[in-house]
Parts: structure tokens; C-alpha cells; sequence
């Protein structure tokens, strides 16, 4: 009879550094843990390194011993690379679990590959957990985000593995740290939805920083005096966890040279998919998410390195010649860059929104604002707002009807513009702030020339139009060459 006193409560395969920095933060918490990887040899490096002396770290070195070691319900985490490598291990594992087992994925998987895998090992009595972790290698050993989603009933089996590990944050409602960043999301994909919204966040916040950071050296400060200015912003409202790294990297010196070691780096981003994933769902949901969508396209932009040297060489902009008063201007530039971030987040809540209702899932936005709260990467004290108004309205349309957000707004409008208008005289390209700008000019218009555009369909291809003066719903045709007859081509999808 096996030895239950050294059965794991969780086992977790695949051993790089996230791998290994999550079972020692479980170990940590109270936990005994099984691990195994693939690359046997690295189950050894682990317990003979970073987990030396754990006893209750135990190692495996094949699928069945692992899984030998496991309590029932078996509860298996995976941490490998996205895509074919979860469906290669899921299927070695399904012959060795049995009914009511839990296969947790901990990678950044797509939410629709979630969908499909929850429903399959669903079939076979088996329970399914896709889960979002965010907060790179740290996170990972001393507290992550955590936004798990799938079978429901597994949640009951995971809830205090996950939430122990989690980071902790005020939640509001009490006077100490002891809210847990990890909740349950919903059914089938939405952890991985979620987490992949998180992440198409990280890209335009990201992406918002650079431009703030482009538009600072293109008025020739340094990156000390860049390092003042995001050290200061990390005391206003755009305090997070992004804005604090930017500080250090600007202050950080490349030891072989002795200049800014950012100034060191190649100007070619890389990029895992999450964000293009991002980009990919609001388009099939109808949600224009813009200024994610901008920050994608400036990663494949800044690949395009030769081309850009090339076109450097021959292609002229502006000529600036006029004055800038620096402390104005790097203090407009704040308040554009607090005005797109709400707009990114309104968007991104927005695709929520929409694949919640596609989907059928009931996410509860301000546990997901909490959850994003602390551990992840775009951790910031501005998302207790996003919390809050929730809370407030659970059915809120959008970030911008609530007063908070409003306010703030209009407190930052005139400065925002005039930042995407210097920006412009410049020649330094600000997709975000733009785009950001240009949608909230585009969702406060009450007409927009769309009205043009539908004209233009129906003359060309026949595609009908409704009408201001008739009822939603009734659609028209008009014969504008008086040679085109009266078929129609189906309705238009508004």
C-alpha cells in the first residue's frame, strides 16, 4: 500500500524557471509537490539544486511514477510551451488517470485550444482547468496572478493550492493585505481568455511607455533625466508596476560601456502571440480594440529593422523649430498617457464584455481588476478604480460613463491633444496615444460619416441601408444610377 504521508497534493511537469520558481512557492505554502520534465535530467538538477534539502518536493522520473505519487483526485499542472506540447501530454496522461482526475494547463495557451481540451477530457470523466498565470519568473515564486477557468467542480480541489500561492492585495473592503489575486473566471476557456486579455493590455501599456519615452528623447532629455520623470510618475496616478521597471531600466548603466544600457539594445521587439490573439478576437467579436491593435503593429514594425534604416536614409519628415517648455510638456505628457491608458483598459473590459456574452460566460469584471491588482505585470494601483466601478454597476457598459473615469478624462483632454499634435510636428510616431485619442473622439460622436460609407456599399454592391427616419431594423434600397434595378445583396452586419 503506498505511503500516503509522501503523496503529492498537486504535480506539476514541466521544469523551467517558471516551472520550478511555482513548485517552490507552492513547497513554501505547505504543499508537497511532484514534478517531472520531459528532459529527465532536469527533475534531478531541480531537487539536487534549487530545491535541495525539500523533502517534500519529490521527484519522478517517468509519467507513471509521477502520477503514482499524486493523491486522488489527481490534480496535474502543466507548465509547457503552448499548443501541440499540452496535446502530446494530455494524451500520455489520460491513460493513467482516472474518473474525476484534474489536468490543470498553466500555460499561455489559446483560449479556443481551452475550449476544445476542456470539452474532450469533460467526455471522459475526466475535469479540466486552463489558467492564466501572469507575473513572470518573480511572480511565479512569491506570488503570481492567477485566473483559473474550465470545469467548475475542479475549482473546489485547486481553490486553496491557488489562492495560497497567489499575491495578496488590499481589497477595500478590509484594513489588511489578505485578498488573494486569483479567483475563479468561468467555464471552459475564460481563464485563458482572460489572461490573454491581460496580456493584449500589457502590449499597449507597453507600447504607451515607449512612445512617452520616445517623445521625452526626441526633446533631447537624457535617460537620467527620463529616470527623474518616471520615478516621480510612480507617485501619481499612474503608479504600477510597468512604470516602476521603466524608472530602473533608464537609470541602469551597460557595464562595457558605460552608457544607458537601454540605449545599447536593438530596436526590434519580440513578441509570444498573445497580444496578435488579442488583436484577432476583437476583430471576430466587433470590438474595436484599437490601441492594442496599435501596439501590435509596432512590434512588427520595429522588426522590420533593415527596412527602416533603409527608408531612414531617404525618407524626410518634419523640421522642428519650435520652443517646448519641457516641464509643460513632459507634464502633458502624463496626463495623455493616463488618458490612453483608460482608454486601453475600456476597450480591453469591452472585448470581455462581448466574448462573455458570445460564450456564455459570467465574468465578474471587478474580481478580474482584483485579481490583476497584484503578482501580474500590469499590477497598478489605477485597477482598484476598475474594481470599484464595478462594483458600483456590475452591468457597466463601458469605463467611460462611470464618473471617475469621466472626470478624469476631461481633466486630461486638452493635454492629451496637445501631446498627439507635438507628436505629430515631431515626426515621432505615437500610435497608442493616436489611436486612443481617435477612438474616444470616435465613441463620443453622436454621427459619425459611417452614413457615407453605407451609401457608398449599396451604390457599388446593393448592400441596403436603414434609414433616420424609419425603425431600427427595416433596410432600403436605392437605385442610385437608374440602371441598377432593384435586387439587393443580404444585410449588413452593424
Amino acid at each position: 500500500m503506498a505511503d500516503t504521508s509522501q503523496q503529492a497534493d498537486i504535480g506539476l511537469i514541466g521544469l523551467a524557471v517558471m516551472g520550478q520558481n511555482l513548485v517552490l512557492n507552492m513547497n513554501d505554502k505547505g504543499f508537497t509537490v511532484a514534478v517531472f520534465n520531459r528532459t529527465v535530467s532536469k527533475v534531478d538538477d531541480f531537487v539536487n539544486g534549487p530545491a535541495a534539502g525539500r523533502e517534500t518536493i519529490l521527484p519522478a522520473h517517468s509519467l507513471e511514477e509521477f502520477i503514482g505519487k499524486l493523491k486522488r483526485p489527481r490534480r496535474v499542472m502543466l507548465l509547457v510551451k503552448a499548443g501541440p506540447a499540452v496535446d502530446a501530454f494530455i494524451e500520455k496522461l489520460i491513460p493513467l488517470l482516472d474518473d474525476g482526475d484534474i489536468v490543470i494547463d498553466g500555460g499561455n495557451s489559446n483560449f479556443h485550444d481551452t475550449i476544445r481540451r476542456c470539452k474532450d477530457l469533460e467526455s471522459r470523466n475526466l475535469r479540466y482547468i486552463g489558467t492564466g498565470v501572469s507575473g513572470g519568473e518573480e511572480g511565479a515564486r512569491h506570488g503570481p496572478s492567477i485566473m483559473p477557468g474550465g470545469s467548475a467542480d475542479a475549482w473546489e480541489h485547486v481553490r486553496d493550492i491557488f489562492q495560497a500561492v497567489a499575491a495578496k492585495v488590499e481589497d477595500g473592503h478590509t484594513a489588511r493585505m489578505g485578498s488573494p489575486c486569483c479567483d475563479w473566471v468561468g467555464s471552459d476557456g475564460a481563464g485563458h481568455f482572460v489572461k490573454m486579455v491581460h496580456n493584449g493590455i500589457e502590449y499597449g501599456d507597453i507600447q504607451l511607455i515607449c512612445e512617452a519615452y520616445a517623445l521625452m528623447k526626441a526633446i533631447g532629455m537624457t535617460t537620467d533625466e527620463m529616470h527623474e520623470v518616471f520615478a516621480n510618475w510612480k507617485r501619481s496616478e499612474l503608479n504600477s508596476y510597468l512604470i516602476d521597471i521603466t524608472a530602473d531600466i533608464l537609470a541602469h548603466k551597460d557595464p562595457e560601456t558605460g552608457e544607458p544600457t537601454v540605449e545599447m539594445i536593438l530596436d526590434t521587439a519580440g513578441q509570444k502571440g498573445t497580444g496578435k490573439w488579442t488583436a484577432i478576437t476583437s476583430l471576430e467579436e466587433g470590438v474595436p480594440l484599437t490601441l492594442i491593435g496599435e501596439a501590435v503593429y509596432a512590434r512588427f514594425l520595429s522588426a522590420r529593422k533593415d527596412e527602416r534604416v533603409e527608408a531612414a536614409q531617404t525618407l524626410r519628415g518634419p523640421s522642428p523649430s519650435f520652443k517646448i517648455d519641457r516641464d509643460a510638456f513632459v507634464e502633458d505628457l502624463r496626463k495623455a498617457l493616463f488618458a490612453s491608458k483608460i482608454m486601453s483598459y475600456t476597450q480591453g473590459f469591452q472585448l470581455m464584455r462581448a466574448a462573455a456574452a458570445e460564450y456564455d460566460w459570467d465574468l465578474n469584471y471587478g474580481g478580474v481588476a482584483l485579481m490583476w491588482r497584484g503578482g501580474c505585470i500590469i499590477r497598478s494601483q489605477f485597477l482598484g478604480r476598475i474594481r470599484d466601478a464595478f462594483e458600483k454597476d456590475k452591468n457597466l457598459k463601458s469605463l467611460l460613463f462611470e464618473p471617475y473615469f469621466r472626470s478624469a478624462i476631461r481633466k486630461c483632454q486638452t493635454a492629451w491633444r496637445r501631446t498627439v499634435v507635438k507628436a505629430i510636428k515631431l515626426g515621432v510616431p505615437t500610435p497608442a496615444f493616436s489611436s486612443a485619442l481617435a477612438y474616444y473622439d470616435g465613441y463620443r460622436c453622436e454621427r459619425l460619416p459611417a452614413n457615407l460609407l453605407q451609401a457608398q456599399r449599396d451604390y457599388f454592391g446593393a448592400h441596403t441601408y436603414e434609414r433616420v427616419d424609419k425603425p431600427r431594423g427595416e433596410f432600403f434600397h436605392t437605385n442610385w444610377t437608374g440602371t441598377g434595378g432593384d435586387t439587393t445583396a443580404s444585410a449588413y452586419n452593424a
